[in-house]
């Protein structure tokens, strides 16, 4: 008889705005366009498309060949999936579908800057309430609000005045957070 393994914990972890930094790429894609300098200040508490002069400038980027596969890396990102991976099973999941040109680019993107994270643990989605992980890091609450899972919310200026998910703000919290969950064994009910 086969021995059935022990329950791993599983991780939803969103890219854009948790391992890619989206708002410092937006940032100097409209400084670029525009010869604008924009405060960071503008960009709090509201939708990303919202915080710039240009009420057209991230739909336009969003959909501009290279903006996904330019995307700077957020600051401990990497070490920290490897570090998450040693215990935990590490999903990385990006509703793309909205940007056709996001697929290939973001696939690329995730080649170079993770490349051992196997393809099989790599979930690119329309809508992220179909994901049925343990737990799920994302800076959006729309994803976070119908997860059935236990939701974090990663902290990013257009969600600063959110409250009703518990906020990290940075990978070394993220560690921190999952370093308790490991040494209790906390499952998620």
């Amino acid at each position: 008889m086969e021995e059935k393994k022990p329950h791993r914990i599983s991780i939803a972890v969103d890219m854009d705005g948790v391992l890619a930094d989206t708002e410092t790429h937006f940032i100097k894609y409209y400084e670029a366009e525009s010869g604008e300098k924009v405060d960071r200040k503008s960009l709090l508490g509201v939708p990303e498309n919202i915080g710039f002069p240009d009420k057209t400038a991230v739909r336009r980027y969003v959909h501009t060949p290279g903006f996904f596969r330019s995307l700077p890396l957020i600051n401990g990102s990497v070490s920290a999936i490897k570090t998450l991976m040693h215990d935990f099973d590490v999903y990385i999941v990006s509703a793309a579908m909205e940007f056709p040109l996001s697929l290939f680019e973001k696939k690329q993107w995730l080649e170079e800057h993770f490349p051992f994270i196997s393809w099989k643990h790599i979930v690119f989605c329309g809508d992220k309430s179909i994901i049925k992980t343990d737990y799920m890091i994302d800076d959006h609450i729309k994803n976070l609000d119908y997860f059935s899972g236990v939701p974090l919310l990663f902290s990013a200026s257009h969600n600063v005045y959110v409250t009703h998910h518990h906020r990290l703000n940075n990978w070394d919290e993220i560690l921190a957070y999952f370093a308790i969950i490991k040494s209790t064994q906390l499952y998620p009910q």
